[in-house]
């Protein structure tokens, strides 16, 4: 069995993000997401609109995604890769380059954002609405 990895925040699903997933399953025959923790989004002075567990319910849901665990800190990614015998690491593509050095655990697949979407457009597109 191939084994994929990905990691993000997944506030605000849109389809940007069900690309990505689908995508990544399409790299193998299990999916897991490391869905990053409330506290970890402190840490990284990033606040998302849902909780960490009701983001993992909604990351559940999907098709694409066999499995969902914490992601807690930026340095777990090597001991996740092991613990769970990661193929396949699969990122978008505006982090190219920032976890090659998973290369000599496993593949490192750097995937094409979707254009014309993103949380941040979506979060800029409801402060028009709301601020007139």
């Amino acid at each position: 069995m191939k084994k994929v990895l990905t990691y993000g925040t997944f506030d605000l699903l849109h389809f940007g993000h069900i690309n990505l997933l689908r995508r990544a399953k399409d790299l193998g025959d299990y999916l897991i997401v490391g869905l990053s923790t409330d506290e970890f989004n402190k840490g990284k002075n990033k606040q998302a609109y849902h909780s960490f567990e009701n983001r993992k319910m909604i990351l559940e849901s999907i098709r694409y995604v066999d499995e969902v665990i914490p992601e807690n800190t930026w340095d777990q990614k090597i001991q996740d890769v092991i613990k769970h015998d990661i193929d396949i690491f699969v990122m978008g593509d505006d982090w190219k380059g920032k976890f090659d050095f998973l290369k000599e655990y496993c593949e490192v697949v750097y995937l094409p954002r979707t254009i014309g979407i993103s949380t941040s457009k979506i979060k800029n597109d409801l402060n028009v609405v709301k601020n007139g």
